[in-house]
């Protein structure tokens, strides 16, 4: 356990004003709106699938628990932000604050995303100011990347909860319920925590054995249905879409990610059985037609993925389901793909992040592209709608290595994939990489400044190049060129997709990412409009 100082302000309270003491704890969770670059190709609005099952395992606990879904409930709203670079979706602050039950003596609150913090920060205020009578807890990734920063610059946080969250916060609601004695603070493994103005960190916590052990999410808590009804969603298209989950963690250990920190290396799968259960439970209770996978690493075990699509053949669920967030290409070929498809495999995600072999060694990124390609061609062939994601910048990377990315993006459109995404390379905390640029001086503070540069990702009008070979003009116009480029390629190989591409903008029937991009910037542009009306009218 480490201890270190913890800057403190004349706006924090008392640590132990915010301690419930020996009472039974009544527990609120928080998922903050996000905030989003006016010029990002995505509006990501989607169910908190990981905030939804810590509600369920406190539940099972035997507490009282409700939840509020900041973007969920005003999924619609949309406001620019101070600075005019984002959009505000979802609820305000003052309207976060009014839904906490009087009751409710614990908060916790999640930021899964890094770039999301300087607005998660000021929820966490708002509610700390105008509650000062709970414990706030925060958790999810960025938490768990950097729960000693956070912490210093939010000292309104009396605990983090880090790694694979369930059993630690079960844990946590029963040493607060029994009137947080220090000792047992320090026993409860993946707790940070503020002990008066020291910061402690506790060992890590080893990651849950039997995954299959874990409630389904506690979907009842939340404005699911506005989700569902509205067709919003991490994958495509405008139906019916459940997240679900059938495995956790990832084996691989590539150097711009911070899931071995979050995770570990270890991946654990649910039984196929049990999660055919959860789809069925889904379309019965909620009417789901689509499930995204929200898997870090989705598809590693062939006899896995045979059981499951077997499974939703034989049981008749007419269903589609995607994984966007990006799989691997070893258990995919010509035998498993054509079944993927039969059993409702619409869309998914490759993700060999770049073309050059040189930049793949160095980020420890075990794919080959060789491999990859064949295994695209064969889910082309079987009708599956394919994007890959890609990354350009990396530390290091040398002008021809990013021509090698950008000759493969291009190939890429002869293959027949849909879509390509292409990020500049932003250092995650957590990550390896970052680590590296901390103790190389690259990287300084975490200050908002920061935080604003990893939005970049998804914003096609910043580039900040972290490569001593690459100005960031020349990121830019290296992604430009890479894009204009395979869609160019694209369109000119499927002239017909213009068309496919404008009415299924119109319809919201999307197909590709591309159309669910160009859909979902005409959806925000509106949004700010109407948002905007409101605003004057009151």
């Amino acid at each position: 356990m480490t201890e270190a100082p913890i800057t403190s302000s004349s706006a924090v309270r008392d640590a132990d004003a915010r301690q419930v003491g020996a009472v039974q704890p009544v527990l609120c969770l928080v998922k903050p709106p996000i905030r989003v670059p006016k010029a990002s190709y995505s509006t990501l609005r989607c169910p908190p699938i990981g905030l939804a099952y810590l509600a369920a395992v406190s539940r099972e606990a035997g507490y009282e628990v409700s939840m509020i879904d900041a973007v969920g409930e005003a999924i619609e709203q949309m406001l620019p932000m101070p600075g005019g670079r984002f959009v505000r979706v979802g609820l305000s602050d003052e309207a976060i604050v009014s839904l906490i039950p009087a009751g409710a003596n614990v908060v916790g609150v999640t930021c899964s995303f890094s770039e999301e913090w300087p607005l998660v920060r000021q929820v966490i205020e708002a509610i700390a100011a105008a509650r000062p009578d709970v414990a706030l807890i925060a958790g999810g990734e960025h938490i768990n990347a950097a729960a000693e920063s956070s912490m210093r610059a939010c000292p309104d946080i009396d605990y983090c909860v880090l790694g694979e969250g369930e059993e630690t916060l079960v844990e946590l609601l029963g040493v607060i319920a029994r009137g947080c004695d220090p000792a047992e603070l320090e026993a409860v493994a993946g707790l940070a925590w503020r002990d008066g103005d020291a910061y402690r960190e506790n060992s890590a916590r080893a990651r849950i054995k039997d995954v299959d052990s874990i409630p389904r999410p506690a979907w009842d808590l939340m404005p699911l249905r506005a989700y569902l009804d509205g067709g919003y969603a991490y994958g495509i298209g405008r139906s019916r879409s459940m997240p679900i989950l059938a495995t956790r963690g990832c084996p691989y250990q590539c150097t711009f990610c911070s899931s071995p920190q979050m995770w570990t290396t270890r991946w654990a799968a649910r039984d196929p059985q049990a999660v055919l259960d959860e789809i069925g439970w889904a379309i019965e209770e909620y009417g789901a037609e689509n499930f995204d996978f929200y898997d870090l690493t989705a598809i590693l075990q062939k006899d896995w993925l045979r059981e499951f699509c077997a499974g939703v053949l034989e049981r008749g669920y007419d269903i589609s389901w995607q994984i966007p967030s990006g799989t691997r290409s070893e258990a995919l070929d010509d035998d498993t793909l054509p079944l993927m498809r039969k059993a409702g495999c619409s869309y998914f995600a490759y993700a060999p992040e770049s073309g050059s072999p040189a930049v793949l060694k160095r980020i420890k990124k075990k794919v080959k592209l060789d491999r990859m390609r064949v295994s695209m061609r064969a889910a082309v062939d079987a009708g599956i709608s394919l994007k890959v994601n890609m990354i350009l910048g990396f530390p290091g990377e040398t002008r021809a290595e990013v021509w090698e990315t950008i000759r493969f993006i291009w190939s890429l459109a002869g293959l027949g994939v849909d879509d390509v995404n292409i990020g500049p390379f932003c250092p995650y905390p957590g990550s390896e990489l970052f680590d590296q640029m901390v103790a190389d001086g690259q990287l300084s503070g975490l200050d908002d400044a920061y935080y604003d540069m990893l939005a970049q990702y998804s914003d096609v009008s910043a580039f900040d190049s972290w490569s001593e070979h690459l100005s960031n003009r020349e990121l830019g116009m290296a992604t430009y060129a890479a894009l204009g480029g395979f869609y160019l390629r694209s369109f000119l190989g499927r002239p017909g997709r213009i068309v496919e591409l404008i009415r299924n903008v119109r319809s919201g029937k999307h197909r590709t990412r591309l159309d669910r991009a160009v859909g979902d910037m005409v959806d925000r542009v509106r949004a700010i409009r109407r948002s905007r009306a409101v605003a004057l009218e009151r």
